[in-house]
């Protein structure tokens, strides 16, 4: 060792360094603020991230339940192949406006004005009314599977004078013109069956003649024989 070398040990504190005690307890404290702050920021940044998890989750079960809703939507919509068969089958009736043809839940309906079929208060079937439903008999005959029930409807205006006191009466001695009509043009009989419901099931509001117009009506239902 060089004999004028000096080896110096120095503890140095805050004052011995030229800082001040004051200047020191400001720094310590400006640190604990930082890191109270960093702290703070990082709970804000976990917060998010975990808010941000769960809207992605959300996210995820809102498309799931949309490719849900879209699958079942397709599923009501879709027409069976009986359903394209008949519409086929009545496509100028359709046409001419005679015939309207729905399907819900895999149960077709084939409805009809009461003007195509009958004169007012009448359950005698008119000649444009056999023709019209001389097609559809064409159509029915062969079903398989499928329950035919012929339903007739009214608006809700009292039938007066004449052999129907009721709408009610109507309504079920028109389901069965039509059901022997049907019967008498070769639609299984097995199959066939009539309910009146009078102006009980309207599809509109009975407040206009157009509204009533729509409600007088023979629907013709094709559903499951099971």
């Amino acid at each position: 060792m060089n004999r004028y070398a000096v080896v110096v040990l120095v503890v140095c504190s805050g004052i011995a360094c030229g800082i001040s005690k004051e200047q020191y307890q400001a720094k310590e404290l400006e640190a604990q603020q930082l890191s109270q702050k960093y702290k703070d920021e990082s709970d804000k940044t976990a917060a998010l991230e975990a808010k941000v998890k769960q809207l992605e989750q959300r996210n995820t079960e809102l498309s799931h339940s949309q490719v849900k809703l879209q699958e079942e939507k397709g599923e009501l919509e879709k027409k069976s192949s009986e359903y394209q068969q008949l519409a086929d089958s009545l496509k100028g009736q359709i046409d001419a406006g005679q015939i309207e043809l729905s399907e819900l839940k895999g149960k077709m309906t084939v409805k009809m004005k009461d003007k195509i079929l009958f004169s007012s208060g009448s359950a005698k079937i008119n000649k444009e009314g056999q023709t019209a439903l001389g097609k559809v008999a064409d159509a029915l005959q062969n079903v398989k599977g499928k329950i035919i029930r012929v339903e007739g409807h009214t608006d809700d205006v009292p039938t007066g004078k004449g052999p129907y006191k009721t709408n009610w009466e109507l309504s079920v001695a028109r389901a069965l013109a039509v059901v022997e009509f049907l019967q008498d043009n070769k639609v299984d009989p097995g199959l066939l069956s009539a309910a009146g419901y009078g102006e009980y099931h309207p599809i509109a509001p009975n407040d206009t003649s157009q509204n009533r117009s729509l409600n007088r009506r023979i629907e013709i239902v094709l559903a499951s024989a099971e």
